[in-house]
C-alpha cells in the first residue's frame, strides 16, 4: 500500500504536540495554602489575591466582559462569585447551563480578562438572594426539613445537584488549565444554628470526591469566635468577613482558628444592602479606603463584597429574618461600579489604595455604558387581574377544600390567587388569614378592601358579604427568607386555613399565576375587562395590567432607568422580561435598571407593562386630565434613595382620593 500520510500525519502530530503542550501547562500549575510562609502560592510563587463580587446573576451576561474588563483595569486579579442553584435546577431533574445561567462561559471570560476565580459553591449562598439560592421545589414534598443539615429530606437534593454542578465546573479548576483557584463550601455556617459538623465534613468529601485534591476549599465566617467555632472543620481553609472598622481585631480571631496561613477576608464590604422603606445605605469611599489599605499593608488577601451589586431581576430578590424584610430590585450596594457598571469615585479610590502593593495594568478603563432618556410613556389600562384569569393560569384552577401552599402547586414565585363562592350573608364579620406569606389583596367581587394583610402584624378585617359573591385574595410572595432560622418553614402564598367570621372557610379555587410571558402579544389577546374598581374608604384598586409603548430613537437599545412616581407597588416587564419589581410609595427605590439588551433595535416596538397592585395615578377615573397622570418615564439616571409619593398634588388635581389607610 502506498505511503500518503504526507499530507495528514504533519497535522495529527501538529495537534498532538499542541494537546499535550495544553497538558504539560496544566500539570505546571498549580494554587496552595504556604502554611510556613503564611501566603498563598500560585505555580510555586507567592500570591495575594485582591478580588471583587459579582455575581453573574445579577448582571445580564451580555455585560460580564464589560464588568470583568473594568475589575481588572481596577488592579483586581481576582473575581468572587456565588453560585445559585435556583436558576439552574429550576425543577427536580431540570438543569439550564445556558445563556444566563452559562456559569462556565462567566468563567472563562474571567480567565480571558486576566482574572482567577473564587467560587462560592454553596449550596446555601445567602447573598440577599431568593431562598439562599435554594430551589423552591425542595419544600414542595416536605416542608418540614431541617435545611443545612444532615436531614435526609434536604441532603438528599444537595447530593444530587453537587453531583452534576462539580463535574461540571471540575475543568475549570486551575490545576486543569481553568481560572478557579479556590472553592468554599457553605457560607457563614457558624451564623446558623444547627451546627452540623457532620454535615460541613458530608459537603468537603462530595467535593473532594467531584473536585479532587487539586483545589483549596474554604469556609467563611464573620469575625467572632461565636461564628467561627460551628463554620469551620479540618480540611476547610477558615477565612473571616469584616467591613470597615478594626482589620487587626478580626485577623486576630480568625489567627484562633488558622495560626498559620494566608489571612483572608472573604467579604470586605465596599457598602451594604437595602431593605424596601429603609433608607438607601452608603459608605464613604475614604472609610472603604481606610481599612483596605490596612488590611493590604498586613498582606491581606481581601474580596470586596459588593464590587458591583447588579440587580434582582425577576422575583429573585430574598428577605432577611428576623422581622421579614424583603430586599429591593437594586442590588447597587454601594459598591465601585454602579448597579449598572458604571465607575464611581469609590472605584477610582480602591484603585489608587491597590496601586500602593502592587502595579495596576496598563489598559484602559472601559467607559460607563452610554444611558437614554426615552421620556414619557403613556400607559393604558388593558384588564383587572381577576379578568385574565385563563390567560394566567391556562391549566385551570387547583380545586382543594382548604388552601394550599405554593409550593404545592407548582407556583415557586411571584402570584397567587385564591377564590371562593360566599355561601352565607354577614355583616361586619372578621374575615381572618393568619397564614399571609406575604402580602395579601382581598377582593369581593373585584372590590378591593380597605386592608392589605401583611404576614405576621396584619392578619384580619372586617367585611359583609352575600351569598353568591366571590371572594379573591391575591397572595404576592415578596421573596423566600435568605438568612438565618428562617430560611426553615419558608413557605409561600396561604399556609394556614382562613375563616370567616366563626366559620372556616371550604371549597377554593387555586390559581398559580403564570407572568412569563406578560407582553403585548399576550395582552392583545384580550377582548374586554372591566375597569378597576376602587375601594369605598380606601385608595386601593383592583390589582390590573396597564401598558404603554416605549419612543424608540433610531439607534441601538441603550441603557435607561424606569421611573414610576404616583404609582404605588406593583411588577415591572419590558418586552416580556421581568425587570423587577417597584414600590416607590416606600423607596428607597424610586428607578428601575433596564439593560439595553432587553430593547429591541429601531424600528421595532418596544413595550412596557405593569402589574400595578395597589394605586395607578389614573385610577380615579378616564377623563382627559386624569389620564395625564398615567404615565411612566425612562430616564437616564436611577434613583435609589428617596420615596416618591406626590399625594397631595394628585388630591388636589384628581379628586376624590382617600389616603387615610395607609400600609
Amino acid at each position: 500500500m502506498a505511503d500518503d500520510s504526507g499530507g495528514w500525519l504533519p497535522s495529527i502530530l501538529a495537534v498532538f504536540v499542541c494537546f499535550c503542550g495544553v497538558q504539560v501547562q496544566a500539570a505546571n500549575r498549580s494554587f496552595v495554602v504556604d502554611y510556613t510562609n503564611n501566603t498563598f502560592l500560585r505555580d510555586g510563587q507567592p500570591f495575594r489575591y485582591i478580588s471583587g463580587s459579582m455575581h453573574y446573576s445579577r448582571v445580564p451576561y451580555q455585560y460580564w466582559e464589560d464588568r470583568l474588563k473594568k475589575m481588572y483595569a481596577g488592579g483586581l486579579n481576582a473575581v468572587q462569585t456565588y453560585v445559585t442553584w435556583n436558576t439552574h435546577n429550576p425543577e427536580p431533574g431540570v438543569y439550564d447551563f445556558s445563556g444566563q445561567n452559562d456559569i462556565v462561559q462567566f468563567l472563562q471570560t474571567a480567565q480571558d480578562e486576566g482574572l482567577v476565580v473564587i467560587l462560592r459553591v454553596g449550596p446555601y449562598i445567602c447573598g440577599e438572594w431568593e431562598f439562599g439560592g435554594f430551589p423552591a421545589w425542595i419544600i414542595r414534598k416536605n416542608a418540614s426539613i431541617v435545611l443545612r443539615s444532615m436531614d435526609p429530606g434536604y441532603i438528599t437534593y444537595v447530593d444530587e445537584w453537587l453531583s452534576v454542578f462539580l463535574p461540571r465546573i471540575k475543568p475549570m479548576l486551575y490545576s486543569n488549565g481553568g481560572p478557579v483557584i479556590m472553592a468554599q463550601v457553605e457560607n457563614e455556617y457558624g451564623s446558623y444554628f444547627a451546627c452540623d459538623y457532620n454535615y460541613l465534613r458530608h459537603l468537603q468529601q462530595r467535593f473532594r470526591q467531584y473536585l479532587g485534591e487539586d483545589v483549596v476549599l474554604f469556609s467563611t465566617d464573620g469575625a467572632g469566635d461565636n461564628y467561627l467555632k460551628c463554620g469551620t472543620i479540618e480540611g476547610l481553609y477558615s477565612t473571616v468577613d469584616f467591613g470597615p472598622g478594626d482589620a487587626k481585631s478580626a485577623f486576630d480571631i480568625m489567627r484562633h482558628y488558622e495560626p498559620r496561613g494566608p489571612l483572608v477576608n472573604s467579604e470586605y464590604y465596599t457598602g451594604w444592602l437595602d431593605h424596601w422603606g429603609s433608607g438607601h445605605a452608603q459608605s464613604s469611599a475614604a472609610t472603604v479606603c481606610n481599612t483596605l489599605d490596612s488590611m493590604l499593608s498586613m498582606g491581606a488577601n481581601v474580596n470586596m463584597y459588593m464590587y458591583e451589586g447588579g440587580t434582582n431581576f425577576d422575583f429573585w430578590n430574598g428577605a432577611n429574618y428576623p422581622g421579614y424584610a424583603p430586599v429591593p430590585t437594586s442590588y447597587d450596594y454601594d459598591g465601585p461600579l454602579t448597579e449598572a457598571g458604571d465607575v464611581t469615585e469609590k472605584y477610582y479610590a480602591i484603585r489608587d489604595v491597590i496601586k500602593k502593593y502592587q502595579p495596576i495594568p496598563q489598559v484602559p478603563i472601559p467607559p460607563d455604558t452610554p444611558k437614554y432618556a426615552y421620556g414619557e410613556v403613556q400607559m393604558r389600562f388593558v384588564s383587572t387581574l381577576p379578568d385574565m384569569l385563563r390567560l394566567l393560569t391556562p391549566s385551570g384552577a387547583v380545586v382543594s377544600r382548604y388552601p394550599l401552599r405554593m409550593e404545592e402547586v407548582n407556583q415557586n414565585y411571584g402570584f397567587i390567587l385564591y377564590r371562593h363562592y360566599i355561601t352565607v350573608n354577614l355583616s361586619n364579620a372578621v374575615l381572618s388569614v393568619n397564614g399571609t406569606r406575604d402580602r395579601g389583596y382581598v377582593l369581593i367581587d373585584s372590590i378591593p378592601q380597605d386592608t392589605i394583610l401583611v404576614r405576621e402584624s396584619i392578619t384580619s378585617l372586617t367585611v359583609s358579604v352575600t351569598v353568591g359573591q366571590i371572594l379573591d385574595i391575591l397572595i404576592e410572595n415578596q421573596g423566600r427568607i435568605n438568612f438565618g432560622s428562617g430560611i426553615n418553614h419558608n413557605r409561600k402564598g396561604i399556609i394556614s386555613n382562613v375563616t370567616l367570621g366563626s366559620k372556616m372557610l371550604e371549597n377554593w379555587l387555586i390559581y398559580p399565576l403564570n407572568l412569563s410571558n406578560v407582553n403585548e402579544e399576550y395582552l392583545s389577546t384580550l377582548k374586554y375587562s372591566a375597569v378597576p374598581k376602587s375601594s369605598r374608604v380606601s385608595q386601593y384598586i383592583t390589582p390590573s395590567f396597564y401598558m404603554g409603548e416605549i419612543n424608540q430613537p433610531n439607534k441601538p437599545g441603550l441603557d435607561t432607568y424606569l421611573r414610576m412616581d404616583g404609582w404605588f407597588k406593583g411588577q415591572a416587564f419590558v418586552n416580556g422580561f421581568n425587570v423587577g419589581r417597584y414600590w416607590p410609595s416606600v423607596g428607597p427605590q424610586i428607578t428601575l435598571f433596564v439593560p439595553g439588551v432587553f430593547l429591541k433595535p429601531y424600528p421595532s416596538q418596544n413595550t412596557v407593562v405593569l402589574l400595578e397592585l395597589e394605586f395607578a395615578p389614573c385610577s380615579q377615573g378616564y377623563s382627559k386630565e386624569t389620564l395625564n397622570y398615567c404615565r411612566v418615564e425612562f430616564v437616564n439616571a436611577p434613583v435609589i434613595n428617596a420615596t416618591v409619593v406626590h399625594l397631595e398634588e394628585l388630591q388636589t388635581k384628581i379628586g376624590g382620593i382617600n389616603w387615610h389607610k395607609w400600609h
